[in-house]
């Protein structure tokens, strides 16, 4: 294995066994922000040695939500332009079920020096071991029965067909140390911790094994993970001085609470970055928050573009407390990227999202008018109904147009209306102001009744861009036909 660590490489490994959950996608990013501000390489690595739990599809989902996110990997798993998987880059393959050749090797390498052996135990063995230890306040551990078997006992219950495991062989009370960018320098005694199995019964490695062989052959040199990976960091540690190979640098990250305070969930939480996308929030918001779930930059900056994500973030700044998750501020930040885009890019990003179609063109100007109000883009659907049609005039409505003054305002405003091939919303405003300066009326004696005309709402968005959004032709329709009623 080659030991040359000059250059940072870091990794994203998940399982496939459903769509990416956004503690992972934390994860991701900040290996991302790592990597691309020191000039290093991100790897996607994908790790499917539990066959148990393997989802249709989840391959492609987790790239495809990476790629929505803006974490764009230098070497590993890819998708191509026609949605299949691929594999790029020198140390492949990069997903774990096609290393099965490569972990074998280096098992044998481990059994040949002792520092594993082969367990034939069964379930109901482990599970009455481990019941009595329990009972006896005793760290649940394998008690090395297995490691007493000669090599002659060994292979006749290979030849009946037993299953076995193979497992590490820990020494008795040593101690295993390793520094952690967060944690600070962090120690075991190996009598607290269990002989972990490494290649289990159906041959495939377990999550322990893989991951250390595949990110020395990889020349990982920063590991930025989840805390709850703490407790086995000293296995991965024991293992990489058992191959003769110096261990990555660690980053353990706190791990992303919901507002109850309880680890955030898939399942309970709708914490995929799936569900994010389908309820309209932007990637680059989604990202910005993300990054600070247990991160802030030193000027204490919160909005910020991936550049400034990547030129601002500093690991030592990752906080060791729980980051909750705060949909209120996720709200309150999407809502402020949104304001920032123009409104042809707006219109484009609602489109998707629409529930009834509107050409780009008027829902560029309908996005002129709302955009304040909105916090995700599946919000137009409701914030654009008084564009598309007239609401209800209720009562109060109705008797503010019955008013002499709101009949007169309306009718002078259909004339100068007609006087218009095209309308905009500077237009709009200096055909308001003509209608004041003809008419002598204001305030809300002018604008209550062209709004209420217009949309059957007595409040709502800058009157001046709502009637450019709606149009000089629906306008009219809609005066004239507020103006041929009875009084």
């Amino acid at each position: 294995m080659n030991e040359n660590k000059t250059d940072i490489r870091v990794r994203f490994a998940p399982s496939p066994t459903g769509y990416l959950h956004v503690g992972g996608y934390r994860t991701a990013l900040y290996n991302y922000l790592i990597a691309k501000q020191s000039g290093g390489k991100m790897i996607l690595r994908i790790e499917d040695t539990d066959r148990t739990r393997l989802v249709e599809d989840a391959i492609e989902n987790l790239v495809q939500a990476l790629d929505w996110g803006g974490v764009a990997c230098d070497e590993g798993v890819y998708l191509t332009a026609e949605g299949k998987v691929e594999q790029r880059g020198e140390y492949g393959p990069y997903i774990q079920s096609q290393r099965l050749p490569i972990y074998q090797e280096y098992i044998q390498k481990l059994l040949d020096q002792k520092d594993a052996y082969l367990c034939f135990c069964s379930k109901e063995r482990l599970d009455t071991l481990r019941a009595a230890q329990s009972e006896q306040n005793q760290t649940p551990r394998y008690d090395k029965k297995c490691l007493a078997l000669t090599e002659e006992e060994i292979q006749a219950k290979i030849e009946a067909g037993e299953e076995y495991v193979v497992r590490l062989n820990l020494p008795a009370d040593t101690l295993i140390e390793f520094d952690d960018k967060v944690y600070g320098h962090i120690a075991f005694n190996t009598n607290d911790l269990d002989d972990q199995v490494l290649i289990k019964s159906d041959g495939y490695p377990t999550y322990h094994f893989a991951v250390v062989v595949d990110d020395a052959l990889m020349h990982i040199t920063d590991v930025i993970r989840g805390e709850e990976w703490i407790s086995s960091t000293p296995k991965h540690v024991y293992l990489y001085k058992t191959l003769g190979i110096e261990p990555p640098n660690y980053t353990h990250l706190p791990t992303v609470l919901n507002e109850s305070k309880k680890k955030l969930s898939k399942r309970n939480d709708d914490a995929a970055m799936e569900d994010f996308k389908t309820k309209g929030y932007l990637p680059e918001a989604l990202t910005n928050f993300v990054a600070l779930l247990g991160w802030s930059s030193a000027d204490e900056t919160e909005i910020m573009d991936m550049d400034e994500l990547i030129e601002r973030f500093d690991a030592s700044r990752i906080h060791k407390a729980g980051a909750v998750f705060d949909m209120e501020k996720l709200n309150w930040m999407n809502g402020q990227y949104i304001k920032k885009l123009s409104n042809e890019e707006l219109a484009k990003r609602c489109k998707p999202y629409l529930k009834e179609e509107v050409d780009l063109q008027k829902l560029a100007l309908i996005a002129d008018a709302v955009k304040e109000k909105m916090v995700t883009l599946n919000d137009i659907n409701v914030l654009m109904e008084p564009f598309l049609r007239k609401g209800v005039v209720g009562e109060e409505q109705q008797a503010i147009l019955a008013e002499p003054d709101s009949r007169v305002v309306l009718q002078v405003l259909q004339e100068k209306l007609e006087g218009t091939e095209s309308l905009t919303a500077a237009l709009a405003q200096e055909l308001i102001r003509a209608v004041q300066k003809e008419t002598g009326i204001k305030g809300k004696g002018l604008y209550m009744p062209i709004r209420i005309a217009f949309t059957g709402q007595m409040h709502g968005d800058d009157l001046a861009k709502t009637m450019a959004a709606i149009g000089r032709d629906e306008l009219l329709l809609r005066l004239k036909e507020e103006l041929q009623k009875e009084q």
